[in-house]
């Protein structure tokens, strides 16, 4: 009987070693990965070429044209380009504006923005922006600048309004001031596919 427990024992002790259980047991096959979703999927509303004019905005701005977002970099980067059919507006605005904005996603961006897709801005008149991108809803993509608190702050915002060739696009560039959260509308648009 004590010959009984003692054998009982050594095969409980064998049994607990991590070092001889993991080479008794057979490996557990990986599943196959699949390939990660395409991450500017939810972006793909804002493809094509869109009419625009703008409808308030501080900028007092009465400017009409058209604007094109659409994939390049074998899909990897969705870019934007405008032009501006008519244009009148105070001194203040630049009516010969120019603009690239360029959407792409970085998945280690998450650590750092809490975001895994991401925009840059570049502009004619020497501005960088970095945006952070959201889509709430399948219809809205909400571009959010990124930089210290006591720098300005600007929102970008598309919505899609309906669907087929009656569907609206509608457009906001805001800013809000250093410190603030209060953003206001320095140009709003919107506009029909083109």
């Amino acid at each position: 009987m004590r010959r009984l427990l003692t054998l009982m024992l050594f095969l409980a002790t064998l049994s607990a070693c991590p070092l001889l259980h993991s080479q008794a047991t057979t490996p557990t096959p990986t599943p196959p990965t699949t390939p990660p979703a395409d991450p500017l999927a939810p972006l793909d509303f804002l493809t094509g070429t869109w009419n625009a004019h703008t409808t308030s905005g501080s900028a007092a701005a009465d400017v009409a044209g058209t604007y094109t977002f659409r994939r390049d970099l074998n899909g990897h980067a969705l870019d934007r380009s405008s032009s501006a059919d008519s244009c009148q507006g105070p001194s203040t605005f630049d009516c010969s504006h120019h603009d690239r904005l360029t959407i792409f996603s970085d998945p280690n961006a998450f650590a750092v923005h809490h975001a895994s897709l991401l925009a840059l801005y570049l502009d004619s008149e020497g501005h960088t922006i970095y945006y952070t991108v959201s889509t709430p809803d399948p219809n809205t993509a909400i571009f959010l600048s990124q930089g210290p608190p006591t720098a300005p702050h600007f929102r970008l915002i598309y919505h899609l309004d309906g669907s087929g060739p009656s569907a609206i696009m509608t457009g906001k560039f805001q800013m809000a001031a250093p410190n603030s959260t209060d953003f206001h509308s320095y140009l709003e648009w919107s506009g029909t596919r083109h």
